[in-house]
C-alpha cells in the first residue's frame, strides 16, 4: 500500500511572527514539520505496516528549498519526498496549494491514500484537503479520529460535535485527520541518520504545469492590509454584597445571553 502525506513545514511557532512588507508571513527562519502534520505521518506508518508493504511518501510546498521540516518526517519512516520550492509560488493561496498538492500526488503516480491535517497551524482555513479531493476526482473523507483500510476500501469514524460518524469510500481517496487519530512517535538516532540519504525530489511550478496559476499570478485574494487586534477591555467587577447573583443574573439578560 502507497500512502502520500502533505506536510506542511512552518515558522517555528515558539518564536513571534513577522510580516512581510506584502504583508504575508516572513518565512526565512529555518521551518519545522507543522505538528499536526505529525499525525498523519504516523497514520501512514502505521496503514503501511498493517498491510504489509508499501511506502510512504511526502509532498510539501515551501520555499528556499527547505527540508528541514521535511527531514523529521523522513526520519519517522516516510521512504522519499516531493518538494515543490519555487519563487513563482510566492503569494499562493488555499486553491493553489491545493493544485500544487494535487499535481504532486499525480507526480508520484501510484498512490492508494493520501493523507492531510485538518488544517495547517499558520494558515487555518481548513479547505486544501477537499480542494485537492475534487482536483483529483476522489473521495474525501474528512475529520477522521479512526482509520482503517480493508478490501479496497477506507472507513474512517469521522469526528462530529455529537460523537462521531463511520463513513466509508473506495481507494484511491484522500483522508483528513484531527490530532486524536494516532500518537505519532519520536524519531529514532537511526531514523534521523537515515533521513539525510533519503531522496527529496524538488520541482517547480513549470515542471508541474502550473505556471502562471499559482502565486501571486494565480491567486483569487490579496491581502490589503494588517492591522494589530485591538486590545481587550477590562471586563466589570460585581462585588458581592450578598446580592452578587441577581447582578450576575441581571447583567447576562442585558446581554441576552439568557
Amino acid at each position: 500500500m502507497n500512502v502520500v502525506v502533505c506536510v506542511k513545514q512552518i515558522p517555528d511557532p515558539s518564536v513571534p511572527g513577522q510580516l512581510e512588507a506584502d504583508h504575508t508571513l516572513d518565512r526565512s527562519a529555518k521551518p519545522i514539520l507543522d505538528e499536526s502534520d505529525s499525525y498523519g505521518v504516523e497514520m501512514a506508518l502505521q496503514l503501511v505496516d498493517a498491510a504489509g508493504g508499501g511506502e510512504v511518501t511526502l509532498i510539501s510546498l515551501a520555499p528556499n528549498g527547505e527540508v528541514s521540516g521535511l527531514r523529521t518526517a523522513l526520519a519517522m519512516g516516510a521512504a522519499k519526498a516531493v518538494l515543490v520550492s519555487d519563487e513563482a509560488c510566492s503569494g499562493t493561496d488555499a486553491l493553489g496549494t491545493a493544485k500544487v498538492l494535487a499535481k504532486c500526488v499525480e507526480r508520484v503516480g501510484n498512490a492508494d491514500l493520501v493523507l492531510a491535517a485538518t488544517e495547517s497551524s499558520d494558515g487555518y482555513t481548513g479547505t486544501v484537503p477537499a480542494q485537492m479531493a475534487e482536483l483529483l476526482g476522489w473521495p474525501a473523507l474528512t475529520f477522521a479520529k479512526k482509520v482503517e483500510i480493508a478490501d479496497g476500501k477506507v472507513k474512517i469514524q469521522r469526528q462530529t460535535e455529537a460523537g462521531y460518524d463511520v463513513v466509508e469510500a473506495s481507494l484511491p481517496a484522500l483522508v483528513s485527520v484531527t490530532a486524536g487519530v494516532v500518537e505519532p512517535r519520536y524519531p529514532s538516532f537511526k531514523g534521523i541518520m537515515a533521513a539525510k540519504s533519503k531522496p527529496v525530489d524538488q520541482v517547480t511550478a513549470a515542471d508541474l504545469g502550473l505556471e502562471g496559476q499559482v502565486g501571486w499570478a494565480g491567486a483569487r485574494q490579496a491581502i490589503s492590509n494588517v492591522e494589530q487586534a485591538p486590545a481587550r477591555q477590562a471586563g466589570e467587577k460585581f462585588e458581592d454584597d450578598g446580592t452578587g447573583a441577581e447582578k450576575i443574573v441581571a447583567f447576562l439578560e442585558n446581554l441576552k445571553v439568557i
